[in-house]
């Protein structure tokens, strides 16, 4: 069975989350399932602008063998590995170091959801998963102690978030409603501390009043 569709699935998944300003050069990575044992991720340090199918690497799921792509898979592969054997239900996982979300998650607290549209697409609680380094089975391993059915976002200390659906539009909705929500929990906070700290609440208000602003990049086109 050709794997190019789903590869170049990949790469316009990227290229559309780019131009939204959720992934930035060679910063970020996307894993598409492929059937039952195996995934599409994008390539180890390639810019999207760049990137085509053919440098879309497909990966066995229980091993990670390389099976098809000209270059070395990223490096979090084994994070969406993890993901993926855990959820049979996702089809779709994206690591991204989005602004606001990777701004919360450098608080280290996890969030709770409110009811609507944001719930049914996160589910109640987005979670912190602790600090390791990129691309260690150590962080992998964190990350699939936190996974549950009914949770889409995770923020990962001082590494960015990671998101998931069961398809690449859920994926991505889940990464556009993770932004609003850091965006809401950000400003309410800032907003609080102007309350407790008179003398900054002028600049503080400001900070809050830009925060709170609907960013540029979030738009409901599909990428």
């Amino acid at each position: 069975m050709s794997t190019f569709y789903v590869r170049q699935a990949v790469v316009d998944l990227c290229n559309g989350l780019s131009r939204r300003g959720y992934l930035a050069g060679t910063g970020g990575n996307i894993a598409i399932r492929i059937g039952t044992d195996r995934f599409a991720v994008t390539p180890s340090a390639t810019d999207y602008a760049t990137m085509s199918a053919a440098d879309v690497c497909v990966l066995r799921l229980d091993d990670l063998k390389r099976m098809e792509g000209g270059r070395a898979a990223s490096v979090e592969s084994g994070l969406h590995a993890r993901v993926l054997r855990a959820r049979a239900d996702v089809q779709c996982s994206i690591h991204t170091h989005q602004p606001v979300a990777s701004a919360c998650a450098l608080l280290g607290k996890p969030l709770d959801v409110p009811e609507g549209p944001l719930r049914r697409s996160l589910g109640s609680r987005v979670p912190v998963i602790g600090y390791a380094p990129s691309g260690s089975g150590w962080l992998s391993s964190k990350l699939a102690r936190a996974l549950r059915e009914d949770i889409q976002a995770y923020l990962m200390l001082n590494h960015g978030v990671l998101c998931c659906g069961a398809s690449p539009t859920a994926a991505v909705e889940a990464v556009e409603h993770l932004e609003t929500l850091t965006r809401m929990h950000l400003t309410h906070m800032i907003e609080a501390r102007a309350a407790r700290e008179p003398r900054q609440r002028t600049i503080l208000l400001q900070v809050a009043s830009a925060l709170a602003e609907t960013s540029p990049f979030d738009r409901t086109d599909t990428p």
